[in-house]
């Protein structure tokens, strides 16, 4: 059965508003399509700004279990895709038997992936700079914004992504994923590489993104042992912002296309 439905989730930094132009050009499509929110990312970016409670209170394993929740009660499996965190927790769904087919865009890497650019260190480095942040929601400045985020973006328009976008960042979360790669067991963003069950994978890696360069994504897809199909994609001149980057209407076809294509 051809899926009716897709599943997007969202990265660390933003909430779902970070996928509006996709959610309007899958559903022109007849798409049913779901952007659901982290555990209390319910309400606007404003206001976890004003109050980043739900964002120190987070927990990976409370958000694997929401998506969970969500695609248990649809009918029929979906497309599921996400861009940074939400492409490693697209893969822990995918390993949990859900989904038809995946897509994880410039995706944070899942546990055991030990690849860290320099230029991942620079954009995480305003967090991972003092454990105390361990503790904190620690908001994103522009200065890191820009090169994490949209450094190939005009200076007009990166700016203007910045504020309708970016909320805090849970420290314990970054943190703890930052010692997954290095101390196996400290963090839930393991998954099985043998499964020979899951539904097809697709990496998305674009040229220009510092914090999950195309060396994650091609590390990453490498640790697959399984039978099952992961292919790796790869732009070039697209920064981490891809969602948002021009062109992205190609991308969204062009992974859509593959993620049709290779459902099961």
């Amino acid at each position: 059965m051809r899926p009716d439905t897709i599943v997007l989730v969202h990265g660390f930094w933003v909430t779902p508003r970070s996928w509006e132009h996709w959610i309007t050009h899958y559903e022109a499509k007849g798409f049913r399509v779901l952007a659901p929110g982290y555990p209390g990312f319910e309400v606007e970016v404003e206001a976890l700004r004003a109050d980043p409670t739900p964002i120190v209170d987070l927990r990976v394993p409370q958000i694997v279990e929401k998506l969970e929740g969500i695609l248990d009660g649809l009918d029929s499996k979906p497309i599921i895709i996400g861009h940074s965190a939400g492409g490693a927790f697209t893969q822990i769904l995918l390993d949990h038997g859900y989904g038809a087919a995946g897509v994880a865009l410039n995706s944070a890497p899942t546990e055991g992936v030990r690849v860290v650019p320099l230029s991942q260190v620079k954009s995480t480095f305003p967090v991972l700079k003092s454990p105390a942040n361990h503790h904190k929601a620690v908001p994103i400045e522009y200065d890191q914004w820009k090169y994490a985020f949209t450094n190939t973006f005009p200076e007009e328009e990166s700016r203007a992504l910045y504020e309708r976008y970016s909320i805090p960042v849970s420290g314990r979360i970054l943190w703890d994923s930052v010692l997954a790669n290095f101390q196996p067991g400290k963090q839930a963003v393991a998954v099985d590489y043998h499964n020979d069950d899951r539904a097809p994978l697709l990496f998305v890696s674009a040229s220009e993104d510092h914090i999950m360069p195309p060396a994650i994504q091609n590390s990453n897809a490498k640790h697959y042992k399984s039978k099952t199909i992961t292919e790796i994609k790869h732009y070039e001149g697209y920064p981490h912002l891809l969602p948002a980057a021009p062109g992205w209407q190609a991308i969204a076809d062009e992974v859509l296309d593959w993620a049709l294509d290779h459902a099961k």
